[in-house]
């Protein structure tokens, strides 16, 4: 048995995870370094297969924080051509909370993802009293971890990733009251081909 956490450790801890619950491994994939003292989860694999918009991990989990920390890694599942050109801009969901104590097509905050002009971007994705907003955060690469940072603040979510930071406005105060959002796949189309992404929370 390990004696402390060492990234040997974690990837050991991994791998014997999916074997025990059957989860696909997405080649080269490690936990990311992280400050000492920091708590970390195993990575997860969420897999949207082609032809579906959901995870196939999206059990119910109820979230009462006033921030969320994750580290993605996407890989080459990432790139992707819709059949309507029309909805290549569309964003696809990764990870995030209902809030205010509603469900999430009427307050929500949650980071999203779409192959666009040939890059990965990432976007901030919120309701506000049902109004769907959204923001470009920046570009991010495939086969590398990309930590995202979540904060619910006083009247706006302040979203972080890869050195940039956005905002947009929040309909309530204090810590999220809500349940964990989990990838999906649109937009109007579901995934044209299986999807593969890496998460690991960082607590």
């Amino acid at each position: 048995m390990c004696s402390f956490i060492t990234k040997r450790c974690l990837l050991a801890s991994f791998l014997l995870g999916c074997a025990l619950q059957s989860c696909q491994l997405m080649p080269d994939v490690l936990p990311v370094s992280t400050p000492k003292g920091e708590s970390v989860t195993s990575v997860l694999v969420y897999t949207i297969k082609q032809g579906a918009h959901y995870a196939d991990r999206n059990a119910y989990k109820q979230v009462n924080a006033d921030h969320m920390r994750f580290a993605v890694t996407f890989d080459s599942t990432a790139i992707y051509t819709t059949t309507n050109p029309a909805n290549q801009g569309d964003i696809n969901k990764l990870y995030g909370v209902s809030d205010c104590g509603s469900d999430h097509q009427t307050n929500s905050a949650r980071f999203g993802w779409r192959w666009f002009n040939g890059k990965l971007e990432l976007h901030a994705y919120t309701y506000l009293n049902k109004v769907r907003k959204s923001a470009y955060i920046g570009d991010i690469p495939l086969g590398k971890a990309t930590v995202c940072e979540l904060k619910l603040e006083n009247e706006q979510y302040t979203f972080s990733a890869s050195g940039h930071t956005v905002s947009l406005p929040r309909a309530c105060n204090g810590a999220g009251a809500g349940y964990q959002l989990y990838p999906y796949f649109g937009g109007d189309e579901a995934a044209p081909h299986q999807v593969t992404i890496a998460i690991q929370e960082l607590l």
